[in-house]
């Protein structure tokens, strides 16, 4: 397979958005509930605590899978399975099947990471459990964790281009959750356990 084809193909099985998907064998649309997010916390909401953790799991297969392409096709290439990690995090962000408007990367983003530095994702995990159960916030949580990412990789030795990935990855995870920071500068975001009305 062309390389760029590998990335399209990648790109395209981030866009599955599943979260959507297990929304609507339960005839819910996860969009027009909560958040409004198709990612694991809203399904959550909207669908039950087993419909969130299939999400999670599927969310985070993509981008262990989309990594996992890149080496077995291109191994000897470090940068190309990279490369298909961030088009399954951009078509997790930016589905082409849902008018480009879908999650906020962190389930995809921990997918390329468990391939890619799995070690290092004890760190940003341990990160995310820290914050969200002391804040009872999983947004803020999401964010710490991501942002640990690349300072993890970079003080364990990392090299540049991995350690750039992940600093790429953090800063679109951030952004993806702009709305969450509006919210809890407002005091305004749910904390873990409650329901959005």
């Amino acid at each position: 397979m062309p390389q760029i084809a590998l990335v399209v193909f990648t790109y395209f099985l981030g866009s599955v958005s599943f979260g959507y998907l297990i929304g609507l064998l339960i005839g819910r649309d996860v969009r027009k509930v909560g958040s409004g997010n198709i990612g694991a916390t809203n399904v959550m909401r909207a669908a039950g605590k087993t419909a969130g953790i299939i999400t999670l799991v599927l969310d985070t297969a993509k981008g262990y899978v989309a990594v996992f392409l890149g080496e077995q096709l291109y191994g000897h290439d470090e940068s190309l399975p990279l490369i298909c990690g961030v088009a399954a995090l951009l078509g997790h962000c930016f589905p082409v099947f849902l008018k480009f408007k879908g999650g906020k990367g962190v389930a995809t983003g921990l997918g390329v990471f468990l391939r890619i530095a799995p070690l290092y994702v004890i760190f940003a995990a341990s990160v995310f459990l820290i914050v969200t159960l002391i804040t009872k916030y999983v947004s803020a949580g999401s964010m710490a964790g991501a942002a640990t990412m690349p300072i993890a990789l970079s003080i364990g030795g990392a090299s540049a281009v991995t350690t750039l990935l992940a600093a790429a990855i953090a800063a679109l995870i951030i952004l993806k959750h702009h709305k969450n920071i509006a919210r809890l500068l407002k005091g305004e975001e749910n904390k873990l356990g409650t329901s959005r009305k």
